[in-house]
């Protein structure tokens, strides 16, 4: 038997200092996906690695352990020390596993619900770990499976109606406060995905 788990943190269990030790550089990714491969019972791996969450899903064979596949991740990180990071992990394994990679999927779990940014990332985290050869079996049909139900909800339901990012939140708030935002100068602080969405957002805007 096979089944799934799950093992990460998120910011609903980390602050951004915590996330920010354990995400890794999408070109250590493939390197770090065949080395979980080689722990004891590790049939398929996965790393998804972003802004707001890093998790790691793995399909075990029945009797594995997830603690040598996590035990090799967090070697891969000279800053983040096992005992310290323990208190912001989760550890999810067959139905709560399946249904949590639903809920990521379906952007259920993000912090602006209904963002659609993480199906995006969740794609690419597939398509990586695809091309590595380390999803070829159970964990794949369960993406896959996830990817369809995800496009479901966002064309059967509204969830994608409100504020559709950070960013976009960002900039709602920000007039709030102070009112029209044309003509004002804003300085953005980092080069990232989030900032760039920002910049578009707040250009729209004036």
């Amino acid at each position: 038997m096979t089944r799934l788990a799950i093992c990460g943190l998120s910011h609903h269990t980390a602050p951004v200092h915590i996330r920010e030790q354990m995400a890794l550089p999408a070109q250590l990714i493939p390197e770090v996906l065949q080395d979980l491969l080689r722990a004891d019972g590790v049939r398929e791996s996965m790393i998804l690695s972003t802004c707001n969450r890093v998790e790691l899903a793995l399909s075990l064979d029945d009797q594995a352990s997830l603690g040598d596949a996590l035990h090799r991740f967090l070697g891969r990180h000279q800053s983040a020390q096992g005992p310290a990071l323990e208190p912001y992990l989760y550890r999810l394994e067959g139905r709560e596993a399946m249904r949590h990679l639903f809920r990521v999927a379906a952007s259920l779990d993000s912090m602006v619900v209904g963002e659609p940014q993480i199906l995006g990332q969740l794609k690419d985290a597939y398509t990586m770990a695809k091309s590595q050869g380390a999803v070829n079996g159970f964990l794949d049909q369960l993406v896959t499976r996830a990817f369809h139900v995800a496009k479901r909800v966002r064309t059967e339901t509204e969830i994608g109606s409100s504020a559709v990012s950070v960013s976009y939140a960002a900039v709602e708030l920000a007039r709030e406060i102070f009112g029209s935002l044309d003509g004002s100068v804003v300085m953005l602080v980092g080069a990232g995905k989030m900032s760039e969405l920002a910049a578009r957002h707040l250009k729209n805007v004036g």
